[in-house]
Order: structure tokens, then C-alpha cells, then sequence
């Protein structure tokens, strides 16, 4: 971190103790004494089976708190103690808050030795445990602990980290709260690890003289007081074995004879992969450097230092952390004043975004130089001459101060190793190496280029137990997105609920006395007397056979319960009678009324019977909702917009949001903002959880510049669903946008994160599954696979399949002569086709299952495929919704993060944006670029034909699309090839192969047009009957095309001497004059 410039340097009150208290600004706190009670000890026997006489020796901050006394171990090796101790904290010491944080209660289990009376007792070191006290700055005022008891080794020989043998049960508590509730609501912990500096140079030796390796870090408090935090005892360790994952933090504790002991409970270094990290050296090309510089030499601390951070130090620290940065130098023995010099800057800024509470990561050493280093620090050059601050010079060479500071140092050697306020106020680590002989001083202060040779860089982590901005709950964004939408205006009242009832019921009652009247029919025929009436005898017989009837073969039951849901909407709607009856009287009487009112309303519905017989029931509408979405795209291609929006908007009626998604992604096509952020919101409305109502409100609201707006839709979906890739790559986009690098990072790494888990799910599913697919694929190698969903990639195809003997000029690979024709041929083998079986009402069945043909090469090419990015996926998302503002950012990125150039699918995308604003130029050098890359991607030369289509060279189009059609792979568009390769055929005189395509495209997805395809080609080969049941198909998938309607009245001029008056009055109608028409009429 960094001391603002406008510090004065010159304050003694920085001269503190690294056990300082940060300061506070309220009145002094007195005194809060602070108890503990070791109750008593277990397992001792494990550790020495001899033991007899023992006693707890318990040490808090450097200071003796008392022996218990002593205690005979029980067999069970169990020893009472009931040893009760305590210390007072206190704000401004000694025993301050900070303390409590960041130094345990040591517990030392002392073995007594026994002794003759001529001879003094002895005692030995058994064991030793520590008591963390970090719960009484979480609020509690009491807890009771079983510490885990180390044995203390007897000899160096012995394991370095032997495991717990024993426990000590231990009690602590305090009368009152050590923190007021605002302190435990405002406050905060700061905990810092410092894990390991590797890639040392190789100067660091591990012989010669014994050196302590050190660091300092300067946490900014309230007021002008800094508060340090020193690592210690670092050790050097030579190049072998990386450090094992997890490992546990150690104390910052020096006098520990139980290396056990120096493990703090449950709290580890797990590490984690090097892309997840903050700092540097996390990009992919660092990462063989990483690993190689874990196994060489390094000096390791694995240390936690904590402090409380009270309201007055958080409110400093957030308002510093804006450019504040950390600090690296290393020194040697503070007697000898030799010391190497190197900085590391840490970026503090990434604590200040929303719910973050911890950054970890590696940090490079550079030079130490002044001027850089007070730069980053937000120091003046003046500021460097103060008394406060000491540059790397001014510690290198003797003076008055250093000496007075030497002799302060000698004459307490505990405070020297905190570490002098004047070395630390420049807020740098302060890392001890070796030290040198004093004639080569400058020469080793003038080699800390060595850092930058070797590559020197820190490991650490900083931690906070509260993120200094909290991040916005789900509830409060669900509550801002809610306000932020317009309310639905409520349902119109139903004024005509009553008369729909009534019709209702009319119509089943209808509906019932036409089925009774069958049933009369066919027990008695349709057949009257002469004298056309029946005597009442008949009548009763044939009543009471008709009951019988209806009755045993549950006709009846039927007919009942099929009106009983009409007569309970009449309760409802016209006699609005929803609750139950007080009394039975009511009910009698209600059910009187309804009695005589349904009766009438069923005399009316059976005097209108026999006019109803007459009339035919209308067809119920074929058209389904997915169908008039695929007339719609197909309206937006051939650039109707018009008709395209009709489309839309029917199918929009039924209120679901998929439809209004649809329809606000058209108006994006047509750059009508507003009007599709009012579709976007309408879906949000119907299911606020949509996850992509949300990224799409939160897209438009970007377009319009409502960027406040936007940031709680993006945060909103990242909170309702944090696994969607999507949805946190866009909010990386919006926060990049916004020049929020930091939150940009943030969103970025957690969307990569999920990508690799992701990818590693699907590597880790079994090959032999693929291995029988490979199989089948072999064995029915014609079949080709399915488009995928919307929502998939395209994987490629790596399997090996025969390539054809002829190419192109270019070398590329072409199926031979007539392959088409024969290939068509084989998907619909017979010329014949029966209309009542393969057109009217019924699905074509034309043999593909069964059929087997040469196909061309899988869409394999003989460059690898890059992996799918995060880009990418929003990419494919963002073009289904026309955001092409987006789609450029998204590839950009995409641009940079690709190693060995851009990819088949970058310039595959970027073809499309240009496609989309009609810049046919540069769209056919991305797609030039794209076939260079893979020129065995169907969708690649799909696009080509698209664009090739689109500048009226249907040669060449053709060729692209018959090489699209030829793949075992399908392109993602495949309708619209099959649509406009007809239509070229057609324009060609080649009939055939243009039914034949035709027919592919109703197979996969029939629409008026795919029909309408059909039936022309039906009609040129003078297949009038099929060509009928083609043209029909397509009238009731559309009823208003003009040009169906017309080729209808061909065929009727055609087949019989019908007056085709009707069909060309109707095209009359629809304002459309075919020539080829007229022609064909003329040519008759």
C-alpha cells in the first residue's frame, strides 16, 4: 500500500510496535480483562508413556501469565488441572485488539521430574498447544476449545512436524463483549499470508552465516498512524520438491518448541489454479515459468499476520485503496546495514469491487529505484527528505540518525526486530537476505538488478472478513429490477364472461343431442312411417331401449360429465356464486332457479339443432406457433420485414416470453431500440428469473446509454444463475465499457472458470461411447447429423471418412461429376410419389434411415480446432439477438486471446455482422479468410452461398450450396441453402434436382415456401396431381400467398375446364402479377 503525499512525516506517534492498537477516535476504552481456564489435559501418556507430574506454563504477547500447579497424571494419562490465568485488553495497549487478532495463548505442558531431596526438581518440555482467541472479535463472550497438544521433540533427529499426541481443554471468556455492537457490525479483520518468494537470485546461499529472512507490511489506520505487520523467520529452501497443497498457515510465534504448534487451526493454503489468481504472472505463458521457479530455490514463510481494522482505519483504508499499492525491499542483518534492495507493488483495487473480501497471487520484484518507487506511493520529491521516510541511500550510508537508532536498536533487541517506524513508513516489505562484507556495500546495493534477472516474484494473500463494499442481495436486485420495469396493466374485466358461458353450454348441448341422435339412427335408422309419425307406445319402447343404450355402454356417464364443466361456468360467470352456501334453504332454492333456467337455455339449444346440422365445422388452424416463428425468419431473409413483423406479432399473442424475446430481437434487426427494449421487458415481466430477458434489458438499456440500469440487469442474472457463461462474460463486456477494468477481470476469470469446468465435465465422459458411435457412422455413413439447438456449439467432426478423387483449381477437395443427381436420386428413389401418401396430412417418409450414398469429407480440416472461449459462447448468444455492438466487443477480445492467429468461427462471426449491414465486401474477405482457415466447414461455405446469392452469382452460389449439402455435417442454416439452391434450380430449368431439394427442406422444416417449391417444380415435370397436393400443403400453411394461389389456378386450367375466375381474382386481390403466369396461360 501507499502513503498519500499529504502525510506528514515528521509524526512520532508512527514510531509504534508491530503489537500496536490502530487507533480510534472515540474516548479511551477501559481495560476488559480477559480470562482462561485450562481445565484439563488428555492423552498425555501417548506422548511419554512415563510421565507422572506435570504442569501447564501459559504465555500471551511475550508476556507470562502463570504456571499452574502442579498435577499428578492419572493412568488414563488424564491430568486436572483447573489452572485459571488472565490478561487485560485494552485499546491502547498492551494487549490491544490487534493483539487478540493475530498472537494465540501458548500452552506448554511441563513434565516434572522427580527427585531425591538432596536434589532440585527438574523439569522438561512435554508439549505444547495454542488457543486461538479470534471468536472474541466475532461477538462471543465465551468459548471452550480442545487444543491440540504437540510434542515437543527431544532432539533434532526427530520428525520437524509430528502429528497431535494429545489435547488440552481449555475455557476462555470475558465479562462483556470486547467489541460494541457498532464495532462488530462496522469493523473488520485484515489477515495477510505471505506464502513464499521464489525464483530467488542466486546469491541466496544456504551457507555461511545463519540470516533471518523478514517482510514488513504498512496497513493504513485512522489519523496519520500506520500499523505494521512483520514476517519473520522465513526460510530458504533449495531447489526440489514443490510445497505440498493444502498446507497450513503457521503463527507468527518464535518461541515454539513444538514445531506442530506453529499451525494454525483450520486455516491452510490451498493454492488454485494460476489463470484464477490476481496479480501477475497469471496469464498462460506464465505458467511453465510458475511451475518450473516452485521447484528451484525459494524462502517459504507461510505465515498469517491479522489485525482489526475498527470503523475510523476501514473508512482510510477504502479511501486509499484507490491507487494504493504494496511494497517489496529485502535487507540484510540490521546490525551490519548491508541488505539487498527490490519492491513489489500489489494492486489494492480489486478489494474496493462489490463483494469481493480476498486477492491472492504472485507479485514480481522489481528494482528498487526513488523516483518510481514514491510515484506509485503518491509520495513528492519532497516528501523523500523528510525525517519519516528513508530511501534506499540513506540507509546504505552511516550517519548521526542511524547510529542514534543503532543504540536505541541494542538497548531493546525486541523492538528492533519490529522493525523501526522509519523504516517502514514508505509502506514497503522489508525482506532481510544475507549479510556481506561492509567494502562491498555498493556494489551489492547497486546488484539488485538481480531481482528483474531472475524473475523474482512474491506469493501472498490478503484477506478481509468483511468485503468493504457488500455486494447487492438477490432480493434487492429482483426489488430494483421490478421497479425498473413498467407494470403490466391489469387483465381487462370479462363483461362478456356470462353470454360465453351461455354459448358454451349451447354448444354442448348441441354437441350432445347430435351424438343422442346417432345413437337413435343406428338403433332405429333414419327411416319414418307412412303416416310420418309415431304412436306414444313406439315412442316409450324405443326410449327405454335407447336409455338402455346410452346407459350400459356409459354414454350416458359421458354426456354428464361432459356438461357438467359447462353448467359450473355458468354458476361462476352469471350467477357469480364461487363460496358455499350458509344454510340449506339457499341451496335448495339456487339449485331450483338453475334447474329451470338450464332448462330453458336447453329447449333454445335443441330448437337450433337441426340448422346446425347443415353446417360444417371450421378446420381447426394448422398453423402452430414454431411454424409461423420459421415463417417469420424467413420473411427477415428474403427481407420482408413487413410481413416478418406480421408474423411476430401473431406469434407473440399466446404471452410467452420466448415469443417476446423473438420479436424484440427483430425490432434490434431493424435498429429500433426502444421498441425492443419494451419486448424485453414484457418477457421480463412474465418471468422475472429469465435469465435472458435480463441480459437482454440489460444489453438495450447499454445501447440507450442507461448504463446504471444495465449494471443491475447484468448483476441480476449473474446472481440468479452464477453458472452461466454468458451471463458473466457480458458483464465483463458492460464493465469493460465502463472502463471498470478491475470488475471486467473479475467477470471474465469467473466465466473462464465455469468454461474449463465445463470442458473438463465433457473430456471426462467414457470414449467407448464414442467409439460405437464412430461404428455407426461407418455402418450408415448417408445419414446425416442434426442441426444442432440453438444453444450448442458445433463440434467438429474427427472422423475420417473417403475423400472424393477430383478438386478443384484450388486444391480443395470436389465431389465427381453427376454426384448430385445420383444423390438425389437415392434420398427419393421413386419419381412416382403418391400425393395421398407422402403430401396430404402425412410426413414424408423418403428413405433416408434406409438408404446409404458416398458422402463428401466430414467438416474436418488438417489444422487443429482452437478450443471454445468465453467470447465465443457470448458471441454465438449476442448474433441470435442481432446485438452486433456487442459481437464486436465480444470479438475483439476474442482477437486477443487467441494464440497463432484469429479462428475459423472469428471470421466466421465477423462475416455475419457484415452480412447483416450489407457490406458484401469485407464480408467475403472474412469469409475467404474463414476457408483458408477450414475450408471443410459447412457453415463457412454456407455463408459464401448466402453471399454470393445475395450478389446475384447463382453460379457460384450453387456451387457453394451443393458443397454445403454434400457434407456429413449440417450447416447451421440449412433451410434457408436448401430454399435458395431450389430456387436456383428452378431458375436453371432443372426441375428434378429442385423438387428434390424441396423436399429435403419440408422433411427438415416445411413451410408455404418449402410447398410452394414443390409444387412449381411438380408443375414444370407436368405432375399435376402432385404438384395439386404440394400447392394445397402450402395454402394451409398460408393462405395469402398470391403466387399459391396462382399456380393453383394453373393447374386447375390444366387438369379439367374448371373457371380458374376465383384463383385470379384472388391474386387480384393480393396485388401480385406474375408474368411467368400470363405465359403459361398464353402458351395453353
Amino acid at each position: 500500500m501507499e502513503v498519500p503525499a499529504g502525510l506528514s512525516a515528521g509524526k512520532e506517534s508512527s514510531a509504534l510496535p508491530a503489537a500496536a492498537a490502530l487507533p480510534n477516535e472515540s474516548q479511551p476504552t477501559p481495560a476488559t480483562p480477559v480470562q482462561i481456564t485450562v481445565l484439563k489435559a488428555q492423552d498425555l501418556k501417548t506422548i511419554k508413556s512415563n510421565v507422572s507430574v506435570t504442569l501447564v506454563h501459559a504465555e500471551f504477547n511475550g508476556a507470562i501469565l502463570g504456571d499452574s500447579s502442579k498435577t499428578d497424571v492419572l493412568p488414563d494419562g488424564t491430568a486436572n488441572y483447573n489452572f485459571m490465568t488472565s490478561f487485560e485488553c485494552s485499546p491502547d495497549g498492551p494487549n490491544s485488539l490487534d493483539d487478540i487478532a493475530q498472537n494465540p495463548v501458548l500452552l506448554t505442558v511441563i513434565e516434572v521430574l522427580q527427585r531425591d531431596q538432596r536434589q532440585k526438581e527438574k523439569t522438561v518440555p512435554l508439549g505444547q498447544a495454542v488457543v486461538d482467541l479470534l471468536p472474541l472479535l466475532q461477538g462471543q463472550c465465551s468459548f471452550k476449545v480442545l487444543a491440540p497438544l504437540y510434542a515437543v521433540p527431544t532432539s533434532p533427529l526427530e520428525s520437524l512436524h509430528p502429528e497431535a499426541k494429545g489435547g488440552l481443554e481449555v475455557t476462555v471468556c470475558t465479562k462483556e463483549p470486547l467489541l460494541s455492537a457498532a464495532q462488530l457490525s462496522n469493523g473488520n479483520l485484515l489477515s495477510v499470508t505471505l506464502e513464499a518468494a521464489y525464483s530467488v537470485p542466486e546469491a541466496f546461499a544456504a551457507t555461511g552465516p545463519l540470516q533471518n529472512y523478514m517482510a514488513c507490511l504498512q496497513v493504513p489506520a485512522a489519523g496519520e498512524k500506520e500499523f505494521p505487520l512483520l514476517f519473520k523467520n522465513g526460510i530458504l529452501k533449495l531447489a526440489g520438491e514443490k510445497e505440498p497443497l493444502p498446507r497450513p498457515k503457521k503463527w507468527p510465534l518464535a518461541n515454539i518448541m513444538a514445531p506442530g504448534a506453529l499451525s494454525i487451526p483450520n486455516s491452510f493454503i490451498v493454492g488454485g489454479p494460476y489463470e484464477d489468481e490476481d496479480g501477475e504472472l497469471n496469464k498462460r505463458e506464465d505458467r511453465e515459468f510458475r511451475i518450473q521457479a516452485e521447484s528451484t530455490k525459494r524462502i517459504v514463510w507461510d505465515m498469517e499476520r491479522r489485525c482489526y481494522l475498527d470503523p475510523a482505519a476501514i473508512v482510510i483504508i477504502t479511501v486509499r485503496l484507490v491507487s494504493q499499492s504494496l511494497a517489496l525491499r529485502f535487507q540484510g542483518d540490521e546490525d551490519k546495514q548491508i541488505f539487498f534492495h527490490g519492491v513489489a507493488y500489489v494492486n489494492m483495487v480489486p478489494l474496493l469491487c462489490p463483494g469481493v473480501k480476498q486477492i491472492r497471487g504472485a507479485f514480481r520484484v522489481f528494482t528498487y529505484q526513488d523516483s518510481e518507487v514514491f510515484e506509485k506511493l503518491s509520495l513528492t520529491k519532497e516528501g523523500s527528505g523528510t525525517p519519516g521516510i528513508s530511501t534506499p541511500l540513506s540507509r546504505a550510508v552511516p550517519s548521526k540518525t542511524r547510529k542514534e537508532d543503532k543504540e536505541k536498536i541494542t538497548k531493546d533487541k525486541d523492538c528492533s526486530r519490529r522493525v523501526r517506524s522509519r523504516e517502514l513508513y514508505a509502506q514497503s516489505f522489508i525482506m532481510p537476505v544475507r549479510a556481506l562484507d561492509s567494502t562491498r556495500l555498493r556494489e551489492q546495493c547497486l546488484s539488485s538488478q538481480q531481482y528483474v534477472e531472475a524473475g523474482t516474484f512474491l506469493v501472498m494473500e490478503i484477506k478481509l472478513d468483511k468485503a468493504l463494499v457488500p455486494k447487492r442481495l438477490r432480493e434487492e436486485l429482483t426489488r430494483r429490477v421490478k421497479q425498473m420495469i413498467p407494470p403490466r396493466p391489469p387483465l381487462p374485466p370479462r363483461t362478456a364472461g356470462a353470454k360465453k358461458a351461455v354459448e358454451d353450454y349451447h354448444n354442448h348441448v348441441t354437441s350432445i343431442a347430435v351424438a343422442i341422435l346417432s345413437e337413435y339412427h343406428e338403433l332405429f335408422g333414419k327411416q319414418l312411417p307412412d303416416q310420418g309419425a309415431i304412436d306414444h307406445q313406439t315412442l316409450e319402447e324405443q326410449k327405454r331401449q335407447l336409455n338402455f343404450e346410452l346407459n350400459s355402454s356409459g354414454k350416458y356417464f359421458a354426456f354428464k360429465e361432459q356438461l357438467k364443466y359447462a353448467v359450473v361456468k355458468i354458476v361462476r360467470e352469471k350467477y357469480l356464486k364461487t363460496t358455499a352456501f350458509e344454510t340449506q334453504e339457499q341451496f335448495q332454492s339456487f339449485l331450483s332457479e338453475l334447474y329451470v333456467y338450464l332448462m330453458d337455455e336447453m329447449h333454445i339449444a335443441l330448437n337450433q339443432v337441426g340448422r346446425n346440422l347443415a353446417a360444417s365445422p371450421a378446420p381447426l388452424s394448422r398453423t402452430t406457433e414454431e411454424q409461423l416463428w420459421l415463417f417469420a425468419r424467413e420473411a427477415e431473409v428474403n427481407k420482408d420485414y413487413k410481413l416478418a413483423s406480421l408474423y411476430h406479432q401473431q406469434v407473440k399473442e399466446p404471452l410467452f416470453f420466448p415469443y417476446w424475446l423473438d420479436y424484440g430481437a427483430f425490432c434490434l434487426l431493424l435498429e429500433e431500440t426502444t421498441k425492443a427494449q419494451e419486448c424485453f421487458q414484457q418477457a421480463l415481466s412474465l418471468d422475472p428469473h429469465h435469465i435472458q430477458s435480463l441480459l437482454l434489458c440489460g444489453i438495450v438499456a447499454v445501447m440507450l446509454e442507461h448504463y446504471e440500469e444495465a449494471e443491475i440487469f447484468f448483476e441480476d442474472a449473474c446472481c440468479l444463475e452464477p453458472s452461466s457463461i454468458v451471463a458473466w462474460t457480458l458483464s465483463g463486456l458492460f464493465y469493460e465499457l465502463q472502463n471498470n477494468n478491475i470488475q471486467a477481470e473479475i467477470a471474465f476469470r469467473e466465466a473462464k472458470k465455469l468454461l474449463q469446468a465445463q470442458l473438463a465435465k465433457e473430456r471426462s465422459i467414457p470414449e467407448a461411447a464414442e467409439g460405437e458411435e464412430g461404428k455407426k457412422h461407418i455402418s450408415a455413413g448417408c445419414v446425416r447429423s442434426p442441426t444442432p439447438g440453438p444453444g450448442e456449439c458445433l463440434p467438429g467432426n474427427t472422423g475420417k471418412t473417403r475423400r472424393c478423387p477430383s478438386t478443384s483449381k484450388e486444391g480443395l477437395p470436389l465431389p465427381p461429376p453427376g454426384f448430385y443427381t445420383v444423390l438425389l436420386g437415392f434420398l427419393c428413389p421413386y419419381q412416382g410419389l403418391s400425393p395421398c401418401s407422402c403430401f396430404r396430412n402425412k410426413k414424408l417418409t423418403l428413405g433416408l434411415m434406409e438408404t446409404c450414398f458416398l458422402a463428401a469429407p466430414s467438416p474436418v480440416s488438417g489444422l487443429s480446432q482452437p478450443p471454445c472461449t468465453i467470447f465465443m459462447k457470448a458471441v454465438e448468444f449476442l448474433m441470435k439477438v442481432n446485438a452486433v455492438q456487442f459481437v464486436h466487443r465480444a470479438l475483439a477480445h476474442e482477437l486477443l486471446s487467441l494464440q497463432g492467429g484469429p479462428s475459423c468461427a472469428y471470421y466466421l462471426a465477423l462475416a455475419q455482422t457484415y452480412l447483416l449491414k450489407e457490406d458484401l465486401s469485407k464480408c467475403e474477405e472474412c469469409l475467404c479468410e474463414a476457408i483458408r482457415i477450414d475450408y471443410m466447414n459447412p457453415n463457412v461455405w454456407a455463408q459464401k452461398g448466402h453471399l454470393c446469392y445475395l450478389k446475384r452469382d447463382f453460379g457460384e452460389a450453387k456451387e457453394c450450396y451443393e458443397r454445403t449439402i454434400s457434407f456429413v455435417e449440417d450447416a447451421a442454416d440449412m433451410h434457408f441453402v436448401y430454399l435458395r439452391l431450389g430456387s436456383i434450380y428452378l431458375e436453371e430449368k432443372e426441375y428434378g434436382r429442385a423438387k428434390q431439394t424441396y423436399l429435403l427442406a419440408c422433411k427438415n422444416s416445411a413451410s408455404c415456401l418449402t410447398w410452394l417449391g414443390v409444387g412449381i417444380a411438380c408443375y414444370r415435370l407436368e405432375e399435376m396431381v402432385e404438384a395439386e397436393d404440394a400447392l394445397s400443403e402450402a395454402n394451409a400453411l398460408s393462405n395469402t400467398n398470391a403466387e399459391v394461389w396462382g399456380y393453383l389456378a394453373l393447374i386447375c386450367l390444366q387438369v379439367s375446364a374448371q373457371p380458374a375466375t376465383p384463383a385470379a381474382s384472388l391474386i387480384e386481390q393480393g396485388g401480385l402479377f406474375y408474368w411467368h403466369l400470363f405465359v403459361s396461360l398464353k402458351n395453353m
